[in-house]
């Protein structure tokens, strides 16, 4: 007889969001067929989290072992907080925790230079020629991102105007892998490369790791040209939907950050 944890953990971990939603849609939710939820340290390092006693496993078949008991505990709430049916959709820390071990693991150069990729174009280095408002506004809010960066990464980068493509230095790239290097783990780089690219800014993720600005903080400078936007033009509320749903993974992807340290 098939596991259900097999269909459980395919819904749970496909990269593409649609992809998700459509295994969701092609078949009921299951049914939730545990009764307890622990977590214990794992045999071979780790902690693990258990239903009914028995490991959670991602869908290469892995036990669901992540480094701190922080973490695992995020993992176990998400697995307790189903109640008659199991909702893969509400579980964002457990799809990344499947996307770190069955995937991140077996990259991490490729994660690493993806985020690098990131960095040489990063959002906060190209601003707006007009209006005034949203140009003084971006120099009010992101210019003290990149000269915190300057000054405690030893990474300067070049802003331009528009999007006109800019090379950075490599000195400020080569200084911003330095920090980046502390994060190379499957799970740190997972968290990082999601925040990154919920962004759209390498350097609001790493801001947000050394602790210089908050999760919220990070969301506002990310939607700053948004924000502009809606205050002047307004927003519908299927665009509303999707910032809420994006906001939630960002959620837990700074979440798992945290509980790693």
């Amino acid at each position: 007889m098939p596991d259900i944890r097999d269909e459980l953990t395919g819904a749970l971990s496909d990269p593409d969001p649609v992809r998700r939603a459509q295994i969701q849609m092609l078949k009921p939710l299951p049914k939730r067929f545990y009764t307890t939820v622990t977590t214990a340290p794992a045999e071979n390092g780790g902690y693990a989290v258990l239903l009914d006693g028995r490991n959670v496993r991602t869908p290469a078949k892995a036990p669901l072992t992540v480094p701190t008991a922080g973490v695992a505990e995020l993992l176990a709430e998400e697995w307790e907080a189903q109640k008659e049916e199991i909702n893969p959709a509400t579980m964002p820390i457990t799809r990344l925790a499947n996307t770190a071990l069955d995937g991140v693991a077996k990259d991490i150069r490729g994660v690493f230079e993806d985020i690098l990729k990131f960095a040489g174009t990063d959002m906060l280095c190209y601003r707006a020629s007009d209006p005034e408002g949203l140009v003084v506004r971006q120099t009010e809010r992101w210019d003290p991102i990149l000269a915190w960066a300057a000054e405690k990464l030893g990474a300067r980068f070049i802003l331009a105007e528009g999007i006109v493509h800019q090379e950075q230095p490599a000195a400020a790239i080569n200084a911003y892998a330095g920090t980046l290097r502390s994060y190379a783990t499957p799970l740190g780089l997972a968290c990082l490369h999601t925040i990154t690219s919920l962004t759209g800014s390498a350097l609001l993720a790493i801001a947000f790791a050394e602790k210089r600005i908050t999760a919220e903080e990070a969301w506002e400078l990310a939607h700053l040209d948004e924000d502009w936007q809606i205050e002047h033009w307004g927003t519908d509320e299927e665009a509303f939907q999707r910032r809420e749903n994006r906001w939630r993974e960002m959620q837990a992807a700074t979440a798992t950050l945290d509980a790693l340290r």
